[in-house]
């Protein structure tokens, strides 16, 4: 099959699907693959990594789509994707349509066959190409929740793991899967007081073991409004798979926050968790609504691409393997990961979506 690797066109968005190394173990196995020019730089790779493992380079992105069968990519296409896209690409990315109403339109429209990252499903339940970058994510939301709360960013001034003679920092968490879990330890280790809402048992008995600062609690509405009203820094990390994330925060919540607080919104892709979230962009990544930061940026791994590419590309190439195989619909997860087909919506997340 013929792989096509396009060069992502979000904002700051640095990350590429297939490193040099998968991208040759891919012309190893037999198919042609291209990727367009520079689309590895901001990941640390040059083309000629690429190209002495056998890796073509396509001159743009029109020569890119031209060349390919199977488009790999990270992120959801836009506007100078879209026009390249035709009706016999198999795409392959991250898509959380269940937010983009447009662009779900417009793939309708195509009548390509797309295969979304975060909707590819084990028999478990476990979304296994989300999880890295889930994780990476959890990870950059109290980097940049720790920041904001710096005075000189508007912050109000807490260093969130305290010390001898002061009070530490209180983080609340909505979610403990691989997003919010991962924030809930940074948050642990860096001695901030964490409390992470979780619906399910194991998942809190989970949280509760990274150390005794962490509280785990179901999400009734008195105690979030409570938690929330104490609380320094909020990370939304809420899924359900495919579809729109749902409102664990309201606006009179936020209220209650000391101005200079921060929430950071890791479902923003999905639409957010918060009801005062809208999707920003690491170019004016942040905003204030009733005295409180909001970071919503709805790439957060684009800015470690170097951590990230090699990541997501670990996740993904064994099911690029199975799509360039040409059997894959044999494939349970694969299939539950297909959103869009033929004009037609797909997946059961989606179904009732208005388009």
């Amino acid at each position: 099959m013929r792989i096509g690797v396009p060069k992502e066109t979000k904002t700051l968005e640095g990350r590429v699907a297939l490193v040099p190394a998968a991208a040759g173990d891919l012309v190893k196995r037999g198919h042609e693959v291209w990727v367009e020019k520079d689309a590895g730089v901001k990941s640390g790779f040059k083309d000629a990594d690429y190209e002495k493992l056998g890796v073509k380079i396509a001159a743009d992105a029109a020569d890119l789509y031209e060349k390919g069968e199977m488009i790999v990519k990270v992120k959801e296409p836009i506007a100078g994707d879209l026009q390249h896209l035709r009706k016999d690409h198999l795409l392959f990315c991250y898509l959380h349509l269940a937010a983009e109403p447009a662009l779900t339109r417009q793939l309708l429209d195509i009548g390509l066959t797309a295969v979304a990252f975060e909707t590819v499903e084990l028999p478990n339940g476990d979304l296994p190409l989300l999880a890295p970058m889930s994780v990476i994510a959890g990870k950059i939301g109290v980097q940049v929740g720790t920041h904001l709360l710096h005075q000189p960013m508007g912050g109000k001034g807490k260093l969130l793991g305290g010390m001898a003679s002061t009070e530490r920092g209180n983080v609340v968490v909505f979610g403990a899967g691989k997003a919010g879990g991962a924030a809930a330890a940074l948050a642990a280790a860096g001695g901030a007081n964490v409390t992470v809402f979780e619906m399910r048992t194991d998942r809190m008995e989970e949280m509760m073991r990274l150390g005794n600062n962490v509280t785990a609690l179901y999400p009734y509405h008195d105690v979030v409004a409570q938690a929330v009203a104490k609380a320094d820094l909020v990370i939304g990390a809420v899924l359900v798979t495919g579809a729109k994330a749902p409102h664990v925060m309201t606006r009179e919540m936020l209220k209650d926050m000391e101005d200079g607080s921060v929430v950071v919104d890791i479902a923003i892709d999905q639409g957010g968790c918060f009801e005062t979230s809208r999707p920003t962009t690491w170019k004016e990544p942040t905003y204030v609504e009733e005295g409180v930061t909001h970071f919503c940026v709805t790439n957060m791994p684009g800015a470690v691409p170097q951590t990230s590419s090699q990541a997501i590309c670990a996740a993904i190439l064994p099911w690029v393997n199975k799509l360039a195989a040409g059997n894959w619909r044999d494939n349970e997860a694969l299939v539950k990961g297909i959103n869009v087909e033929g004009g037609k919506l797909v997946h059961p997340a989606l179904q009732d979506m208005k388009v």
